[in-house]
């Protein structure tokens, strides 16, 4: 197997995450049968993701994206990746997660449709388990229909321009995004945060797990933790709700952007089966007639403007520098808010707000 159809792990830690950006095949057009593992690819483009195909082409006044669109060509493309199913991944959920594809998306595993995604600029996952060979090849392709225009009054962009990752966890896990925390009380003297977690059992039998949820500072020093037992039965999710207290701590502005870590792992006979690691800042936020916005219980003016997701020339890819840089340059011109002009961003740029934003779309 070559080093571009490799699934590369970025960390080992109970779930494996994998980059899935590399070694696809593109065409634009809509051939028949392009989704069957004997089709044959071999005279498509090879690309890496993020990946725009409209920027690539030539706008034109007859295009039918419009103005908005810049006249940029839109259409229908298809995305086909060939990979090995690791011996290592027999007995365990597997997914794939995308950040992000404009638009209409229909994902299919060995020629099986997975799923349908019409939204441009949502997130979401599909379970790849069912479908799976395990040390065999397996082909995936997305087909990617842009082709009713025009599809908004800005430019949109086409094909597979955010991330995309591949999931590895044990049966026992931290549910899909299943890690939500809150602040409902904190003061430079102490603060509540709250912590919702969904754990999955997908086994065919029930089971016992631990579920330990450790708050790391800035720094990387512990400074709380919490552990509950749950019983979930077979193929079930269940919810703990814990809570920590922590004294004196430094809570999140624009000024002063701190992150905190609540590092979640689930145990099973001792053994960590799982671990997801979410950041958060610890501040309270309330709104008035008379004193409008309040942060920590003072008062703050938003000063901001809208963005849109697209990076200039680079069209609608969201590379990680390009998302940063784009999020840098806002503060840096005296911003403490923008508006997401008119989607959910990407999750690189959320990344970037997090350090001293407040967002809205």
């Amino acid at each position: 197997m070559s080093a571009a159809n490799k699934l590369v792990t970025k960390s080992d830690t109970g779930r494996r995450v994998l980059r899935a950006d590399s070694g696809w095949k593109f065409f634009l057009g809509d051939p028949s049968n392009a989704e069957a593992s004997s089709f044959n690819d071999a005279s498509w483009r090879s690309v890496d993701l993020p990946h725009d195909w409209s920027i690539e082409g030539p706008p034109d006044a007859k295009n039918a994206t419009g103005a908005g669109g810049g006249y940029f060509p839109a259409g229908i493309g298809w995305y086909r990746r060939t990979f090995v199913g690791a011996m290592d991944w027999k007995g365990k959920p597997i997914s794939i997660e995308f950040d992000g594809v404009a638009s209409n998306a229909t994902v299919y595993l060995n020629g099986q449709k997975l799923g349908f995604h019409p939204y441009a600029y949502t997130s979401f996952a599909f379970d790849l388990t069912p479908q799976l060979k395990i040390g065999k090849s397996n082909v995936l392709a997305v087909r990617v229909d842009c082709s009713e225009q025009p599809s908004s009054r800005w430019y949109t962009g086409s094909g597979i321009y955010r991330h995309v990752r591949v999931m590895v966890t044990e049966p026992t896990h931290v549910a899909h995004w299943g890690v939500f925390v809150t602040t409902p009380e904190a003061s430079s003297n102490s603060a509540r945060v709250l912590l919702h977690t969904r754990i999955v059992n997908g086994g065919s039998e029930p089971t016992e797990v631990w579920v330990e949820t450790t708050l790391l500072d800035q720094v990387g020093k512990k400074v709380g933790s919490s552990e509950e037992k749950l019983a979930i039965g077979s193929n079930s999710e269940v919810e703990t709700k814990q809570e920590i207290v922590l004294a004196n701590p430094s809570l999140w502005s624009p000024e002063s952007p701190i992150l905190y870590h609540a590092v979640s792992r689930v145990l099973k006979n001792g053994k960590v089966k799982d671990e997801v690691v979410t950041p958060f800042g610890i501040r309270t936020l309330c709104w008035s007639a008379k004193k409008g916005l309040r942060l920590n219980g003072r008062s703050i003016k938003l000063t901001g403007g809208s963005v849109h997701h697209d990076n200039g020339p680079l069209g609608a890819m969201a590379f990680d520098r390009a998302q940063e840089r784009k999020a840098q340059l806002l503060k840096a011109a005296g911003n403490n808010a923008v508006r997401k002009a008119h989607n959910p961003p990407s999750p690189t740029f959320l990344r970037g707000m997090g350090a001293g934003w407040y967002s809205s779309c």
